[in-house]
């Protein structure tokens, strides 16, 4: 593979720009989207540092700061979707990015969530990209050569652990017994992945997720990308037509080849009952500023009002539906 100094020195500064509005770890700051619309602090649950949502969710928080009167937002730290979710319902954050299967996993109780959880969408975002990545001295060429080896699966009540978990079953494999499961954040995996320690990784992420830019720059012909399209009817019939055939692009990531890999969309969450005027504010914001949070991550790109209301099962907050009504969604 060739190095990319250029693009990973890029992706570099965008990183930067987006934890301008990042706040490190999650905060237990005051909910200001429960009632009322006079202002407050709004905290943003992310993802892992190296991912696109950590990106955005800074860049989104930058946004609010400056054109919602009133509010300050914060940006956190997290280990993404079933986590956000559930400090979302608990009051710990007032806005949280999901995989859309994890969060309609949430509205039907199922999987990681005993029950159904009070959820609603601001708007359904880019799509997440399934990446398996594997050292090339693995000799792993399919999920199924996965048995016995060391997997990081992502971090703890991620999504990228509820993909993890379902592509490896899906192969054929059990998750607890048939690999040696390691449970890390994307900046840990890199770390692994490099020295050795694992020999295979699962991530969801949008396209470019700087940890992976960084993997492939680094690490060179010793680490590549599988396709993993064999598994995309399997998924379908056995959790629906959220999963869709996708492309990462060979120019992503200075890959020999593109990858043909199983997407699925995100959506932005707010616990039910979030104030309505708020939500049109903040889904207005979000369209109108688009361009800035491309700037941060091209992902953003992939946030278009012809997908804006596909957010089923997961309702849309009634202020979100009015704002996106009038941008014209459909």
């Amino acid at each position: 593979m060739i190095r990319s100094g250029f693009r990973l020195a890029a992706l570099v500064l965008a990183g930067a720009l987006a934890v301008s509005g990042c706040g490190g770890k999650r905060d237990d700051a005051d909910q200001a989207g429960s009632g009322g619309s006079g202002g407050g602090r709004l905290t943003i649950a992310t993802g892992n540092t190296t991912g696109v949502y950590y990106q955005l969710g800074g860049g989104l928080a930058r946004l609010i700061d400056q054109n919602v009167e009133g509010y300050k937002a914060t940006a956190s730290e997290t280990g993404a979707s079933v986590q956000n979710i559930q400090g979302l319902v608990a009051g710990r954050y007032d806005i949280a990015f999901s995989l859309a299967d994890s969060a309609g996993d949430a509205v039907r109780g199922e999987g990681s969530f005993e029950e159904p959880q009070p959820i609603e969408a601001l708007t359904r975002l880019y799509p997440n990209y399934t990446h398996v990545l594997v050292r090339s001295d693995s000799g792993i060429e399919s999920i199924a050569d996965m048995k016995g080896k060391r997997v990081s699966t992502g971090s703890p009540n991620s999504g990228t652990e509820v993909i993890a978990r379902r592509l490896l079953e899906e192969a054929g494999l059990d998750p607890d017994r048939d690999v040696q499961a390691q449970r890390l954040g994307l900046p840990e995996t890199q770390d692994a992945m490099k020295d050795g320690t694992v020999d295979a990784m699962f991530w969801s992420g949008g396209l470019p997720t700087s940890g992976i830019t960084d993997l492939t720059t680094t690490m060179g012909d010793d680490v590549k990308l599988l396709d993993i399209s064999d598994a995309l009817e399997g998924m379908q019939a056995e959790y629906g037509p959220i999963y869709e055939a996708g492309v990462i692009p060979a120019d992503t990531y200075d890959l020999p080849s593109d990858v043909p890999t199983i997407v699925v969309p995100n959506v932005l969450l707010v616990k039910e009952g979030f104030d309505p005027e708020l939500a049109e504010k903040l889904v207005t914001l979000l369209f109108e500023k688009r361009a800035d949070l491309e700037q941060v991550n091209s992902a953003a790109a992939g946030i278009t009002l012809e997908t804006a209301k596909k957010t089923d099962p997961i309702p849309l907050n009634p202020g979100a539906e009015k704002a996106l009504d009038e941008l014209g969604a459909k």
